[in-house]
């Protein structure tokens, strides 16, 4: 009898234990983030309105309507005279980029942005177990990656991911991949290094499609250190709570809005199709789908249930088209379908800056306040559409204006080329406030401006009056 009592609390113990291991073991897969390093290029790279004037006036492929296109584009893109653009444009030399004017671009931020990370944290490049790089419009033999392994001297085994044409929603791409390899290997040390070559990407001909390109990307980079070291947790600035990818390329029309290409004369390009912004709301309807049920409280939930049966009852019950319904019909079916409040389960929205239009049709469709969508329009304003790095100057907004305290949930949105939209939640694991060397910390108290109004219009408004048969470029 004795026997078989301790057969049954060995076996009880046993499978305790299993318990307890395995959540000390789901403990080690968490993934933090311990610091991120914004790119911010010197000075003598700014596009002020004058430079942006010069550098269009030198497309000679351009012509009257062209003029009036790109006029309308800049003014109501939501960018400011400081973003930044690659040296090869202030060599006047866009027209004709050579490998190495991309390299060189991507070498810079390298060496400014990863080595700044690196000593700020004290961490020793020979410590980084895991290496991701995503530079969409540029690749090279040896690889980007390789190229920063052979400028820090990292360990031969660290494990690297070079990405290529994943658009503007690659940093989350680039962050699922760590979360992946963290859940398979304990105490490692990762960097995401996230950017996009401009220099060999400048469009030089007339197609409009593909003309808008030029007026929305900018320069810049984000390098994010993480980790799933326990004893790292204290000194992390986020944890990551949950990450949903949805990718919609096997619809040929969202396949199609976003594409690198050659137009009739042969001058290389991305284009952007008519239907980009239905393309865009369908994928991130779906991604909502998913993410939502992880991320909202169940009341929410249930009360945006309630809300929906009413209103999809009431409206079924109207007369149908071309007759008019009763007084009392009318007031009392809701006028819009509900919008369920991602503000029950969120504390801060970080909007990709895609343009003007993305973040204000983000903002009605998930019913978001002007303090809400300002992280992002600010950035927009000040750095312009710097691709996959641009939800890190989102972020960074937020911590220079102190918003982001101990136990905030911050939820992240991108698009990209493909076509995908993929979404994150972080939550802020201690009180953050800026650090000294935050890309914002020279203009913050400078924002947000009394207008965002470009100055575009004011000095080239004339244009609009301009007659074709007439017109001639000024000198």
């Amino acid at each position: 009898m004795e026997i078989v009592v301790l057969l049954y609390a060995a076996a009880m113990l046993y499978s305790l234990f299993m318990i307890w291991k395995s959540f000390d073991r789901r403990r080690d897969q968490e993934c933090y983030i311990l610091d991120y390093e914004c790119y911010k290029p010197t000075d003598d790279r700014k596009l002020d309105t004058e430079f942006c004037g010069d550098i269009i006036k030198r497309t000679k492929n351009l012509g009257l309507m062209e003029y009036k296109f790109l006029l309308k584009a800049i003014v109501s893109a939501g960018i400011g005279e400081q973003t930044y653009a690659p040296r090869i444009m202030f060599d006047g030399r866009e027209d004709s980029p050579t490998l190495s004017d991309g390299i060189s671009e991507m070498e810079e931020f390298f060496h400014d942005s990863v080595g700044r990370l690196l000593r700020r944290t004290g961490i020793s490049p020979s410590q980084i177990d895991v290496l991701v790089v995503n530079v969409s419009m540029l690749s090279t033999v040896p690889s980007l990656s390789s190229r920063i392994i052979n400028h820090y001297k990292m360990r031969e085994d660290v494990k690297v991911y070079n990405l290529t044409g994943m658009g503007c929603s690659a940093s989350l791409i680039s962050v699922d991949i760590v979360r992946q390899v963290f859940k398979s290997c304990d105490n490692k040390l990762a960097v995401v290094v996230t950017s996009e070559s401009l220099s060999p990407n400048w469009y030089s001909g007339n197609d409009r499609s593909m003309i808008l390109s030029n007026c929305l990307f900018r320069s810049g980079g984000c390098a994010i250190l993480l980790t799933n070291k326990r004893a790292l947790k204290d000194k992390a600035m986020f944890k990551l709570k949950c990450l949903v990818r949805t990718h919609h390329g096997a619809r040929d029309d969202s396949y199609g809005c976003c594409l690198q290409r050659e137009d009739d004369q042969g001058r290389l390009g991305f284009h952007l199709a008519k239907n980009l912004p239905k393309a865009a709301t369908r994928a991130f309807v779906d991604n909502l789908r998913v993410i939502a049920p992880k991320i909202l409280p169940i009341r929410e939930l249930l009360r945006f249930m309630a809300v929906w049966i009413y209103w999809k009852t009431t409206t079924s019950k109207n007369p149908k088209k071309g007759v008019s319904p009763s007084p009392a019909a009318a007031a009392s079916a809701p006028a819009k379908p509900p919008v369920i409040d991602f503000r029950t389960g969120v504390d801060h929205f970080c909007i990709h800056t895609g343009g003007k239009a993305v973040i204000d049709g983000i903002g009605v469709n998930l019913d978001l306040s002007p303090y809400d969508l300002e992280p992002a329009r600010m950035t927009l304003h000040r750095f312009g559409n710097t691709s996959a790095s641009s939800l890190w100057y989102v972020l960074g907004y937020m911590e220079a204006k102190k918003r982001l305290k101990k136990g905030d949930r911050v939820f992240m949105i991108s698009f990209g080329a493909g076509f995908k939209c993929n979404s994150c939640l972080w939550e802020v694991v201690r009180d953050l406030n800026g650090g000294d060397e935050n890309v914002w910390n020279e203009d913050i108290d400078d924002y947000p401006p009394e207008t965002l109004t470009n100055p575009f219009m004011e000095k080239y408004g004339w244009i609009q009056d301009e007659d074709p048969s007439t017109f001639k470029i000024p000198e």
